[in-house]
């Protein structure tokens, strides 16, 4: 075994943001920090949680072996020290003494082992559970039920110690290690909560530097306080910050103004972004987020399972024109499915650019294949139901758009609007109740595979459950033969992206930005393009 630095293994680092600025606001008196959602939490269950606001809450209330610094790599936390074989097979991680959870309990290696097994573990039904599949040793056999022994998960405890054997050699592993999904969970606490674990604050233990209070699974209210057994707590300086769900982003913004938040996104709408796009408050937060569309290609839906049906509304879509129409240009158009700011290849060239596969707006074209599409169906008119988040302005836009577009350039196309709450979009997602449904993906960790994984074999990602044999085999080698080969599994993701394109199994639409304003008298906060988005560990108002 040998030492090394965190971070290496040749991944690019992630953006961050630091805040900073002259506001016009005015603040706050208190200490305490003041922020919103836009829509609802989900859910504090470490192993089933998939939303960005949820995840907030997780990765502010609980830690990992490692956490993802100002400078976007991760650095020790939970750990006070990690090797890693010449080979890139085993991780080994040795404990800070006196680890405790925010009940006084003890932290121990074994709350690490219980959550990569809970994740594996098919009764989980983890849509994470591909994360650990795709590199742990037999966690692909016992998520797929192969194997029922656990034991042979290669995630081992030995006192203080952790040991991760690899089934590969895996350039994204140490991202997991600070990744909320993966953080240490109690066993005897799950197992006492049941099913009503991780539906509300009481039913969740916390190992980070805030205890999440106040949240009964459907209120809009609700606080992180400081957690006084957290290991760092000394250098944790605010003491609460108070969170609300604020689904209408005018109150919002309104709230900023009377300084009531400390931070408040502009993008909600056009006039919204022209309006406040000149204020000094404004800072350009990372992300590396793509809106897209998934097709029901499970059969069920007739039209979506024909390929020219699919390549003809790609085709028809004006992405350029919608995120100026849409957005007033603070969103990009996007040119695949992984986007720009999330990964760069060994050249140093942005992934995005690199793999961009050429998704074109071309309505001559989509009329010709659209005339196949309804002659191999035998029909001359569809209509078809286009699903979206009802508490998203953006989206709901970004639908009206491309309704009138496709309506107008398909002929005997009929679009049927469908939103609903961005709770009931997730499920209908995950149990393919949907025709057309527009979604978003923020990535996890700065590497292609966190959007690429999405659509590989066993992924619970795959909405639109379409098969792409082509796609299985090259993202398989991506993440295996060339895990550790830069060049070659850029070059991977290349043909992923064309391979996406030229079947038409998803419609990426746009690139997100998050232009804000922010009070500058906060300091510490920590941006990060993927991952926990927004983390207050060390972040404190003046």
């Amino acid at each position: 075994m040998k030492k090394k630095t965190l971070f290496g293994l040749g991944l690019s680092s992630a953006l961050l943001f630091t805040l900073a600025s002259t506001t016009t606001a005015k603040a706050d008196s208190s200490k305490d920090l003041n922020y919103y959602f836009p829509t609802d939490i989900t859910s504090l269950d470490i192993s089933k949680n998939t939303d960005t606001y949820s995840a907030t809450v997780l990765g502010n209330s609980g830690a990992n072996l490692l956490r993802i610094d100002k400078k976007g790599k991760p650095v020790l936390d939970l750990a006070k020290s990690i090797k890693h074989s010449d080979d890139g097979l085993t991780y080994t991680l040795v404990l800070k003494d006196n680890l405790k959870w925010s009940d006084g309990s003890d932290l121990t290696a074994n709350d690490f082992v219980y959550t990569w097994q809970r994740i594996v573990d098919p009764k989980t039904a983890s849509q994470y559970a591909y994360l650990a599949t795709d590199v742990i040793k037999n966690a692909d056999d016992i998520n797929s039920g192969k194997n029922t022994n656990m034991a042979d998960l290669g995630v081992k405890a030995d006192g203080n110690t952790i040991t991760f054997t690899l089934a590969h050699p895996a350039p994204q592993f140490e991202y997991l290690l600070a990744f909320s999904n993966f953080m240490p969970q109690k066993e005897s606490f799950v197992t006492k909560a049941g099913k009503k674990y991780g539906t509300s604050s009481e039913q969740q233990i916390y190992s980070g530097p805030y205890v999440f209070k106040g949240w009964n699974g459907s209120n809009n209210s609700f606080k992180l306080v400081k957690n006084k057994y957290y290991w760092n707590a000394k250098a944790v300086k605010t003491e609460t910050i108070n969170l609300k769900v604020i689904k209408k982003p005018e109150s919002a913004l309104q709230l900023y103004k009377q300084g009531k938040l400390d931070a408040v996104s502009i993008i909600a709408t056009p006039s919204m972004y022209a309006a406040n796009k000149k204020n000094k408050d404004v800072k350009s937060i990372p992300m590396a987020r793509t809106d897209y569309i998934e097709y029901n290609q499970t059969g069920q839906v007739k039209a979506l399972a024909n390929k020219k049906i699919r390549q003809a509304l790609n085709l028809a879509t004006n992405r350029a024109g919608l995120v100026k129409s849409v957005t007033g240009g603070s969103y990009k158009k996007a040119t695949g499915l992984a986007p720009t700011g999330l990964a760069v290849t060994d050249t140093g060239q942005d992934l995005a650019k690199f793999a961009n596969s050429g998704y074109t707006y071309n309505l001559k074209e989509a009329k010709k294949v659209w005339k196949e599409g309804l002659a191999e169906l035998g029909q001359s008119k569809i209509t078809l139901k286009f699903e979206a988040d009802a508490d998203n302005p953006t989206r709901k836009s970004m639908v009206d758009y491309l309704k009138g577009a496709w309506e107008k350039a398909l002929p005997g196309l009929t679009i049927e609007e469908k939103f609903v709450p961005f709770k009931q979009r997730l499920q209908d997602q995950q149990t393919q109740n949907f025709d057309i449904i527009l979604g978003s993906w923020g990535g996890d960790y700065p590497e292609g595979s966190t959007f690429y994984g999405l659509f590989s074999e066993g992924s619970g990602y795959n909405s639109g459950l379409f098969a792409n044999q082509t796609y299985i085999d090259t993202y398989k080698k991506a993440t295996t033969t060339d895990a550790l080969n830069e060049k070659e599994r850029a070059n991977d993701y290349k043909i992923l992206e064309k391979t996406l394109m030229e079947e038409a199994n998803i419609n990426p639409i746009a690139f997100q930005s998050n232009e804000s304003l922010v009070n500058p008298d906060v300091k510490g906060v920590v941006r990060n393009s993927t991952g926990t988005t927004d983390d207050w560990t060390y972040a404190y108002k003046k």
